[in-house]
């Protein structure tokens, strides 16, 4: 009789489970067909990044502007562009831009449009806590990296359940780093000038200019 209870309690578990991963999948399909429905995305964000044990706690502001996959970002004084072909990389500070071709395979060249919907692949996802911040009920989604050579433990997607747009990424790093993305402003289908993802070089008369392209 014993054997049995402990039978019936794993399937009604793992029935459990298996809805629960089904509405966090639903849920990730929600959120990327309104991304996809957008013209454009303009965000303003504040990104975190702390790790205790090597005493280290930064902060900063910053705001991106998308389109399909053309970006221009604004993150710790530098501005970094894609207008579909190159990536144009400006550093004010040290009056240099850096002018390389986008290479689709290379991580490094994840377009911020795709963290909006990076979580289509390589994770595998499960409906964790909801909270009430601030009056928006934001549900989270875990995202557990299937790949062992990820340096990622796992990151919570936190999601605006009426709006379905994102409202803040939490990464947990294997060596205890916590790094949080959250997004202060979310406006979609703005007027946008022509010219908004196009780099002129001659707006940058002293800049050294390094062409990787």
């Amino acid at each position: 009789m014993n054997r049995i209870i402990q039978i019936a309690l794993l399937l009604i578990v793992g029935f459990t489970a298996n809805a629960q991963d089904k509405k966090a999948k639903d849920l990730l399909d929600q959120v990327t067909a309104k991304v996809k429905s957008y013209d454009n995305i303009v965000i303003e964000f504040k990104y975190a990044l702390n790790n205790s044990k090597e005493n280290i706690n930064q902060e900063s502001k910053g705001n991106v502007i998308m389109k399909g996959n053309m970006y221009v970002l604004n993150l710790m004084g530098v501005t970094k562009m894609f207008d579909g072909k190159k990536i144009y990389t400006i550093n004010p500070e040290d009056e240099e831009i850096t002018i390389q071709k986008f290479n689709e395979k290379d991580d490094k060249d994840i377009s911020p449009s795709k963290l909006l919907t990076f979580f289509n692949t390589g994770y595998k996802f499960f409906w964790d806590i909801t909270q009430n911040i601030k009056g928006r009920k934001i549900q989270y989604i875990k995202l557990v990296p299937t790949s062992g050579k990820d340096q990622r433990k796992e990151i919570l997607l936190g999601i605006d359940s009426q709006t379905k747009n994102i409202y803040n990424l939490i990464e947990v790093g294997k060596n205890g780093t916590r790094t949080t993305l959250t997004v202060n402003s979310f406006k979609t289908n703005q007027p946008l000038s022509k010219n908004q993802f196009t780099f002129v070089e001659s707006k940058y008369p002293n800049y050294i200019i390094n062409r990787l392209d």
